[in-house]
């Protein structure tokens, strides 16, 4: 198969895998999760910072308000800042006067072109690992229920959680999917062919997986809910039951 050929039925593939392999809408509710927050809050800015793959940086990833668009795209060592504090932590944490806290950043605030006088933050965690850190800026403590504050700023983690860990799942999905395309690139096989051989071999059960998600991408939305209501229940069946030898 000449490389023209290879990069025209590559391309005819993807399309009729896109639907299986690209996670619905993460990116809009990450940001749904920070523009709510903040507007619940009362605050000026609200942002998420995630762990970099090697756990070294927080990258700021979504954020809404003042400095948002300055502060998209920073990235600093885990070892700074509040944020940073949080995430070694694993703890939420509450400040009324950062420029008075030692482990403050200041210049990565003035970077941004805001610095805040006060901040809460709290760790997004999945499956007992620290994912990031979601953080509200001069929230309104004035407001009623604001004493609840930092219980509530967990339950948008919680949300944020759901979103990477959704996420999470489609990219390990799309890996199997790329597996069977790398094969097949190699072996000069026809890839609609190899892609399904070899995703069976690599896993059966994803596979599969795979190939449901792509027929509920075409169904109605009443589907698409009740689907997710099906997978929630085994997942909670799943966690809730005791492991073999525990």
């Amino acid at each position: 198969m000449t490389a023209e050929a290879l990069l025209q039925e590559l391309a005819q593939v993807a399309r009729a895998l896109g639907g299986a392999v690209q996670p619905p809408g993460a990116d809009r509710l990450l940001t749904s999760v920070a523009e709510t927050a903040r507007r619940l809050f009362g605050a000026r800015a609200c942002s998420l910072a995630l762990l970099s793959e090697d756990a070294t940086e927080l990258v700021y990833t979504t954020a809404s308000g003042a400095g948002a668009e300055s502060v998209t795209g920073l990235r600093l060592p885990v070892t700074r800042g509040l944020a940073g504090w949080v995430v070694q932590s694993g703890q939420p944490i509450a400040v009324s006067d950062v420029r008075s806290d030692p482990r403050f950043a200041p210049d990565a605030a003035q970077s941004t072109g805001y610095v805040p006088q006060a901040l809460l933050a709290a760790p997004v965690v999945s499956d007992d690992a620290v994912l990031g850190v979601l953080s509200v800026l001069d929230r309104d403590t004035s407001r009623p229920g604001a004493d609840d504050d930092l219980l509530l700023l967990q339950v948008f983690c919680e949300q944020a959680a759901i979103a990477l860990e959704s996420a999470g799942a489609f990219r390990r999905t799309a890996d199997v999917l790329l597996q069977a395309l790398a094969a097949a690139a190699g072996e000069g096989t026809g890839l609609a062919e190899q892609l399904t051989r070899t995703t069976v071999r690599a896993d059966d059960d994803l596979a599969e997986v795979a190939a449901l998600l792509a027929r509920l991408a075409r169904s109605d939305p009443g589907a698409r809910r009740l689907a997710v209501d099906v997978v929630r229940q085994v997942l909670r069946y799943v966690e809730e039951s005791p492991r073999p030898g525990a």
